[in-house]
């Protein structure tokens, strides 16, 4: 999939793919202006706060650097059915903003179709599952005291200003779950300075930063939005083994025998065996072939045709050739198709968005079977508007353009 974002973080932090990812704190700026903008405004931001149902902790709020109790800004409505919903205050949350407080909204790739796409570009560029925050402050907003994350983030400016320090890990590679705590910062401080529109920061795992506006002034606000990408580790491949294993009927017997000695040496080579068996390398592809993609529109005939569809797996589709077939591989699903197949299949499976039109009714029909599958899902509504401006659409023409 070809994503201005993708690009345009690469050519900011000097990238070239995703290699870089984890390994080192990089910081750039944008060389599209309108880019950052694109993502998220801090009137849409709160337009997506207004209209969906949220409660603590997905959305949060913060006041001089302490977290707000969730009813300074939640309300619960009840509606005529007698049925209640937790959602936005939006008069109280209006009065924390303009007095200097923030908000964070967690996952907003859920609510908004603009993050979705961005989220699922960058997936399938790096392999793991991407998820984006958005953070809002107004006036001289303090941040969150010195912390480290426990996954690599890529933090976009969208407005305003921010005043960063980051710095190394005092542990090398925490985790959340892990053998000791990581509670003392490192002392050397990698980069400290603010961060304007279009800038773009990468934070490695484990690496202590902080974010304020305190010192700014009252007024003016800041926004920005962090990816972040979850990468999984030989802990990941060890616990998936451990599922794997329940499948093993000497795995599921008694530890310990009749007489109260474990059969080690039975079963230190059986483990073995497994491990070899399922691999790390055939952990990682296994589990990007059989995540399921996230919710999506379907096709309802009755509502018309399909007109524009785009793949939504959550990474990369597997095409496989050979001279009987094509193979499908993603979400959890093996397609075969016939060998003719091939060419549409991989423009339904680009990440771009297709426009059928022009592609007569063999490709509508595999475009709906696609749809069926859950590999692709239909273009109408708002779904449109996550891809205009940021990422190639195709007219699909099965015969090749004779023009000049």
């Amino acid at each position: 999939m070809e994503h201005r974002l993708v690009a345009g973080i690469e050519k900011a932090l000097g990238w070239d793919g995703p290699g870089a990812i984890g390994r080192a704190f990089a910081r750039g700026q944008f060389t599209e202006p309108d880019l950052a903008v694109r993502l998220m405004t801090p009137h849409r931001l709160l337009d997506l706060v207004m209209r969906r149902h949220l409660a603590n902790p997905q959305l949060r709020c913060y006041a001089e650097g302490e977290e707000l109790h969730p009813s300074e800004y939640l309300t619960e409505v009840v509606n005529r059915r007698r049925q209640a919903v937790k959602q936005a205050d939006m008069a109280s949350l209006g009065r924390v903003l303009s007095a200097g407080g923030s908000l964070v909204l967690d996952s907003v790739d859920t609510f908004d179709p603009i993050l979705e796409v961005a989220c699922r570009a960058l997936g399938w560029w790096s392999g793991e599952l991407v998820s984006v925050n958005a953070y809002l402050g107004v006036g001289d907003t303090a941040g969150f005291g010195l912390h480290w994350d426990d996954h690599d983030v890529v933090c976009v400016q969208v407005s305003g200003q921010k005043a960063w320090e980051v710095r190394g890990p005092s542990r090398p590679v925490p985790m959340y779950r892990d053998a000791e705590r990581n509670l003392t910062p490192a002392e050397d401080i990698l980069w400290a300075g603010v961060m304007n529109p279009g800038d773009v920061i990468h934070i490695p795992r484990g690496y202590w930063h902080t974010a304020t506006r305190v010192g700014s002034g009252d007024d003016g606000h800041t926004l920005h939005v962090t990816f972040g990408l979850t990468r999984r580790t030989p802990v990941s491949w060890i616990a998936a083994l451990a599922d794997t294993a329940r499948a093993d009927q000497l795995m599921r017997t008694d530890l310990e025998t009749t007489d109260g000695v474990p059969a080690n040496d039975l079963l230190v080579a059986r483990l073995a065996d497994l491990a070899r068996d399922h691999d790390p390398a055939t952990y990682l592809a296994a589990t990007r072939a059989n995540t399921p993609p996230a919710r999506h529109l379907p096709h309802i005939p009755a509502l018309g045709p399909l007109e524009a569809v785009a793949a939504v797996t959550e990474f990369a589709p597997e095409i496989t050739t050979t001279a009987d077939s094509v193979l499908v591989v993603a979400a959890g699903k093996r397609l075969t198709f016939r060998p003719r197949a091939e060419q549409p299949l991989r423009t339904l499976l680009s990440g771009h968005p297709v426009h059928l039109a022009h592609g007569g009714p063999d490709l509508a029909a595999l475009a709906d079977h696609l749809v069926k599958e859950g590999l692709c899902a239909p273009l109408n509504g708002d779904s449109p508007s996550g891809y205009t401006g940021l990422v190639p659409a195709v007219t699909y023409s099965p015969q090749p353009s004779t023009s000049a």
